[in-house]
């Protein structure tokens, strides 16, 4: 007899999984924030009518989609067979492997039925569709009390997609409703090892497909892939990703719908760290390298030292913008930093 041949395994697969956990209330969610890891959390849409029509077939969910459309134009990524449903960057780093344009909700759903029905055809999707504005008795009626009050949710709906490398700058809460998803994540300080595209043309996306790495070319990735972890997700899972966490997400049904929520971001300007990040770039990258290593020596001391131990022999009162500043100190901090501009703009 010849032996049956065994199923090729998927590395990404076997990563260490991602803990779950549960959740009772908007506290829940901060504590398990402030721990700083990602966690999946099971059944957390369980009440939602959406899951319910994800479960008993793509039709019905599109049935119950379309009975909610007002007839604005939805946002529409669409890549060619040949690109395996993996959206990320052409081959100049300038453009990406895939088309973005608005359409219609309903002759959207209809070509992406088509596309998960007939081989050979385009991969198709539907992402970051802002619920509130565009669908909002979808969330009159699977509603979020988790997050904060304002948080809007927004809709991924498509074939089977791959969505590159990338991070986001607020704390993020995907829930899926229909399909499987499969999230490969990796901590913030792996930034180097994921080979990361321009930040000038964003979402700033790895290079490395980790589906089928270039180690020769990518060698850090193998770093990168030690500290991932894995996390797949159902119909009613969630997973509830701190900011920053790189992530690799593979939709692994022919048809796949999620809702995520965005939140924790604060406005842009003065105290807002990528914009100081930034600032940085353009005020201390070019200087002369001892100059560099003096302001990293003051970053190292003054930011990132939990400890306070360089400011320690000063009395807490006369530390100033180097200890812990009340909210007058640092309204008056920005208003001298916008001073500053103005007088060098």
């Amino acid at each position: 007899m010849t032996a049956a041949l065994a199923t090729p395994v998927d590395p990404l697969d076997a990563l260490p999984p991602v803990a779950s956990a549960t959740v009772q209330s908007a506290a829940d969610i901060d504590a398990l924030l402030t721990a700083g890891a990602p966690v999946i959390l099971k059944g957390l849409t369980e009440h939602w009518p959406a899951l319910a029509a994800g479960r008993r077939s793509p039709a019905a969910l599109g049935a119950y989609l379309r009975a909610m459309d007002r007839g604005a134009p939805v946002p529409v990524m669409e890549a060619s067979p040949a690109s395996g449903g993996r959206f990320g960057y052409a081959a100049d780093l300038r453009e990406f492997s895939f088309t973005k344009r608005q359409r219609p909700l309903g002759e959207t759903l209809d070509r992406i039925e088509r596309a998960t029905t007939a081989p050979g055809g385009p991969y198709i999707a539907v992402q970051m569709l802002p619920l509130a504005t565009q669908l909002p008795d979808f969330v009159r009626d699977n509603p979020m009390p988790l997050v904060p009050p304002g948080t809007e949710p927004r809709l991924w709906l498509g074939g089977a997609v791959k969505t590159q490398i990338h991070n986001d700058r607020d704390h993020n809460l995907a829930c899926v409703i229909a399909g499987q998803r499969r999230f490969v994540l990796f901590p913030p300080e792996q930034v180097t090892n994921l080979y990361i595209g321009p930040i000038d043309n964003p979402p700033p996306l790895s290079l490395v497909d980790p589906e089928a790495p270039d180690l020769d070319r990518f060698p850090r990735f193998r770093e990168a892939l030690e500290a991932a972890q894995v996390a797949h997700l159902g119909p009613g899972d969630a997973l509830l990703m701190p900011r920053y966490w790189w992530h690799h997400v593979t939709s692994r049904s022919p048809w796949n719908a999620m809702v995520n929520y965005w939140w924790g971001d604060v406005p842009r300007g003065l105290g807002h760290a990528q914009d100081a990040f930034l600032t940085a770039i353009l005020a201390i990258k070019a200087l002369p390298p001892g100059e560099r290593q003096y302001w990293r020596a003051m970053f190292e001391a003054h930011v990132f030292d939990d400890g306070g131990e360089a400011v320690a022999h000063i009395p807490p009162a006369l530390r100033g913008p180097l200890g812990d500043m009340r909210a007058d100190q640092r309204a008056e901090l920005k208003r001298q930093l916008r001073l500053t501009i103005l007088k060098s703009s």
